[in-house]
């Protein structure tokens, strides 16, 4: 079965040889994603630009009345995703500095609101939050305003989904625009990325490695393994334990990756 949705508001769930299920009008305004939780074949999220993410029981779906949650957001929302690693949470990205993680133990209330800048214009593809595959890792791309933040890069983040903390960031100043779109690889240890006609790839394999990259003995804290690419956050909380091996090791696989550009011929 498929869900797509229209400018207008209707959701639309499509039998794989294109026969309607289901249409009805669900959002007061454009539909940006609809998404079926790979665990749970009867949960579906939607996001719109209506302000609102909802979830939905498919064997209850009758009309716009008949949700099981109404997530409210401060903005329009471009996506809403469950992450891969046990489908219990829920990603959203708002169009203009809220990424916000949900958990099922209490869909209403968000577990983390990060404060992220990616505002949205016409002629910018929407950035959307991502989940890596294998860790609840966050990666969104960066467009910071130099009103409100002069000299801040457009990097790409990487943000610790239980700790709502920014563990990393890609840049490299040879492609210093924004990057909308960012998507791990099933293994997790490539991303792609795509700004403007321009597709990235950071990849480990070809990797120039400095010494100031490496892993010493002495530094175990992933705020040392990752010093020079870090940014300090405002935290309300004591700091998160640090983080597991492996998922350190991942990470430094991507700390030491530079970037392959492949652009479109005109």
């Amino acid at each position: 079965m498929l869900a797509t949705g229209d400018n207008v508001g209707n959701l639309f769930l499509l039998s794989l040889d294109g026969q309607k299920i289901f249409g009805e009008k669900l959002h007061k305004a454009k539909v940006t994603h609809a998404e079926f939780n790979p665990r749970c074949d009867w949960l579906m999220a939607t996001s719109s630009v209506d302000h609102t993410v909802k979830l939905w029981d498919l064997r209850n779906l009758k009309d716009k009345s008949s949700f099981l949650h109404d997530l409210p957001h401060e903005k329009a929302v471009n996506a809403a995703f469950f992450n891969p690693v046990d489908c219990s949470k829920l990603l959203t990205t708002d169009q203009f500095d809220q990424i916000r993680i949900y958990a099922s133990s209490d869909w209403t209330t968000p577990q983390h609101v990060i404060q992220h800048p990616h505002r949205q214009f016409q002629h910018l593809t929407p950035i959307k939050a991502t989940w890596h595959p294998t860790y609840d890792l966050v990666v969104a791309g960066r467009y910071p305003d130099a009103r409100v933040c002069p000299g801040d890069l457009r990097t790409i983040d990487i943000y610790d989904s239980n700790s709502a903390e920014l563990v990393f960031q890609l840049q490299d100043p040879s492609v210093p625009g924004i990057k909308s779109v960012n998507k791990f690889n099933p293994v997790g240890d490539v991303v792609g990325s795509g700004m403007g006609s321009t597709v990235l790839i950071w990849d480990r394999d070809e990797a120039l490695v400095s010494d100031r990259h490496k892993q010493t003995e002495e530094s175990s804290a992933p705020v040392d393994l990752l010093r020079g690419r870090r940014r300090a956050q405002p935290r309300s909380r004591d700091r998160a334990p640090p983080m597991d091996k492996h998922l350190v090791k991942k990470l430094l696989s991507l700390e030491e990756a530079q970037t392959k550009t492949k652009s479109k011929r005109k």
